[in-house]
């Protein structure tokens, strides 16, 4: 049994897994909601499952790239659940965790699958990867130009997440057939069960004293200066 948190993006959210498999989750999309919600959305899966914290076997955070506000949030919660209750703390690569809750629903095998979450300007972070979710383009930051994926151009690729939309202006051309794009995809904790499970039971846990969300870049204020 884990319970997975993500607010890497745009959302909170946080799931009950058995095993990889889907139990109960609580999620909403809205900016800066997860420090009032996180563990409003726990209690109430623990409340309308009826199951105790102390029987959980591990808890999962989503560990970025993302939001550097709500990936310490997130990490923060997860860690004092594992030390209060001596639980073994599991990291999730967002995008990882995108493409295993898309690739579901591809019956094509020969799709490349790219979440993107926005990055400001014409910035995203994204990976590759195939159907077997094996990494083919590691996690970056990259600054989307023309010819960003034209080493791909044999492949279907599908983009994904809400970098996705700067793509369309870019590749969404008639003549770049092998571009595909889905809509209203976001980092969800649904689809980190599987991914948690599998590091499970491979005992890949964190350091919890010393684990840190991985940001990918420096963190920038949105504030202006006095």
């Amino acid at each position: 049994m884990i319970i997975s948190i993500d607010a890497s993006a745009d959302v909170c959210s946080v799931a009950l897994h058995n095993k990889g498999v889907l139990i109960f989750a609580n999620e909403i999309v809205a900016q800066k909601s997860a420090a009032d919600l996180i563990t409003v959305f726990i209690n109430r899966i623990v409340k309308d499952t009826g199951i105790s914290l102390n029987e959980l076997d591990a808890i999962a955070v989503a560990k970025g790239p993302g939001s550097y506000t709500g990936l310490r949030i997130a990490t923060s919660t997860a860690k004092g659940l594992c030390v209060a209750l001596n639980k073994p703390l599991i990291s999730v690569n967002t995008l990882l965790a995108m493409c295993n809750g898309v690739s579901k629903g591809v019956i094509n095998s020969s799709y490349l699958f790219c979440p993107m979450l926005d990055a400001r300007r014409m910035e995203v972070y994204c990976a590759i990867y195939n159907s077997q979710l094996q990494e083919v383009l590691p996690t970056q930051a990259l600054v989307l130009e023309s010819n960003s994926f034209e080493k791909f151009k044999s492949n279907n690729l599908l983009l994904f997440g809400s970098g996705s939309a700067k793509c369309k202006s870019l590749f969404g051309q008639d003549e770049n057939h092998n571009i595909h794009f889905l809509d209203n995809i976001y980092p969800s904790a649904r689809a980190m069960g599987e991914v948690a499970y599998d590091k499970f039971l491979d005992h890949q846990f964190e350091d919890v004293a010393y684990f840190e969300p991985f940001y990918l870049k420096e963190f920038v204020s949105t504030s202006k200066l006095p």
